[in-house]
């Protein structure tokens, strides 16, 4: 059993990797938040402006794509999709999410913020869609 996973090393270390990126970007989302920039809600009110309103919506929009990742990348895993390519689609995710959220915490560039959220879907579509190939 563990030779087989031997074979997808790159994805399970990136599923570990998002694991920590989400905690980092959830422990991060709370900071600077006080009555002064908060709604009525709890979250920061919306401003692009401001890091705190940043911080929150990169975490939000991590956890947004938590789901479909680790799906497609387990799914790709156990349905024994080409080993090489979830590896690599995995790793390409990792490291558009890592861009995205540095783009999206210290800047406020939508263009560079949209462009690094697409890179990372289109990764969880292709394990998705080679998943769902391999089990049939």
């Amino acid at each position: 059993m563990m030779d087989y996973l031997e074979a997808y090393s790159h994805a399970i270390a990136a599923l570990a990797i998002w694991a920590l990126l989400s905690l980092v970007l959830g422990a991060m989302s709370t900071l600077g938040r006080n009555a002064q920039n908060r709604c009525e809600c709890g979250l920061p009110r919306r401003d692009y402006s401001d890091v705190v309103y940043r911080r929150g919506r990169a975490f939000a929009n991590a956890m947004e794509m938590n789901g479909p990742f680790v799906a497609a990348t387990v799914a790709g895993i156990l349905a024994g999709a080409a080993p090489f390519w979830v590896n690599i689609l995995a790793s390409v995710f990792i490291l558009s999410r890592v861009a995205m959220a540095v783009v999206h915490i210290g800047t406020e560039n939508q263009p560079l913020r949209s462009m690094t959220w697409a890179i990372g879907m289109l990764c969880v579509f292709i394990l998705a869609l080679m998943a769902a190939i391999a089990a049939f």
